[in-house]
C-alpha cells in the first residue's frame, strides 16, 4: 500500500502473484470487501488508448508476452520493441492510478512502479500445480510444466523492466500463503492491513 502525504491521498494495494496462487481471484473478492476497484485487464484498455492501438492488438500481444515469453527472445527485436512500448504505456497508467484513487492493481510490475508497501500473493509450488491442474483439466505433469513456464515468464518480465533491480519477492509488506489461508484468509489479512492504513491517515 502506498505511503500517503495527506488524508486525501489514495491507498493503493498492489498484488504480485505467483502463477497458480489465485492472485486475481483474491484481488476480486478483496475489491468487493473494500469497495474499491480492481485493475488488471482494465490497464490494457487504458494503455491501448494511450498507445493509439486497438484493444484487440494490445491484448493479443500481452497474452503472447505472458504465455510465449516472446519479448525476451534475442532474435525477435520487433517483439521486444512492441513489448517496451506496451510497458511504457501501462507504466504511466499505473502511476496515474496510484496518484488519483484508492484501488487494487494486479501484476504488470505495479509493485515495482509503486514501490511503497505492496502486497504479494504467494503459494508453495506443489499447491499451485494442483490449483492450475484442476482448473484447466491437466494431469500433474502438464500442470507442473505450465506453472514453471508461466512463473519463468513473470520473473523474466520483472528482471527486464526493473533492469534486474527488483524480484517478485522484493519489497513486500505482506506475503500471504494461499495454500494455508485460502482465498478468504488472504483477503482478510490484506483487508485488515488496508483498513489499518486508512485509520492511521484519518487519525
Amino acid at each position: 500500500m502506498s505511503d500517503l502525504e495527506n488524508k486525501k491521498s489514495p491507498v493503493v494495494i498492489t498484488i504480485a502473484r505467483d502463477f497458480g496462487a489465485e492472485g486475481h481471484e483474491i484481488g476480486r473478492i478483496l475489491a468487493d470487501e473494500l469497495g474499491i476497484p480492481l485493475y488488471d485487464n482494465e490497464l490494457l484498455v487504458r494503455a491501448s488508448l494511450r498507445a493509439g492501438e486497438s484493444l484487440d492488438k494490445m491484448a493479443a500481444y500481452d497474452e503472447r508476452l505472458a504465455v510465449e515469453n516472446m519479448a525476451f527472445l534475442p532474435d525477435r527485436y520487433d517483439a521486444r520493441s512492441y513489448s517496451d512500448k506496451l510497458f511504457q504505456k501501462m507504466s504511466q497508467v499505473i502511476l496515474d492510478l496510484g496518484e488519483t484513487e484508492s484501488c487494487i492493481i494486479e501484476g504488470r510490475l505495479s509493485d515495482y512502479l509503486l514501490r511503497n508497501n505492496p502486497n504479494h500473493i504467494a503459494a508453495p509450488f506443489e499447491d499451485r500445480v494442483e490449483i492450475v491442474r484442476k482448473k484447466r483439466g491437466l494431469n500433474k505433469k502438464k500442470g507442473a510444466k505450465l506453472v514453471k513456464q508461466q512463473q519463468k515468464a513473470r520473473e523474466a518480465f520483472y528482471k527486464r523492466y526493473s533492469a534486474g533491480k527488483w524480484k517478485m519477492t522484493s519489497g513486500k509488506d505482506i506475503v500471504v500463503n494461499r495454500a494455508k489461508l485460502g482465498r478468504e484468509g488472504c483477503k482478510d489479512v490484506i483487508a485488515a492491513a488496508y483498513r489499518y492504513k486508512v485509520a492511521q491517515l484519518e487519525g
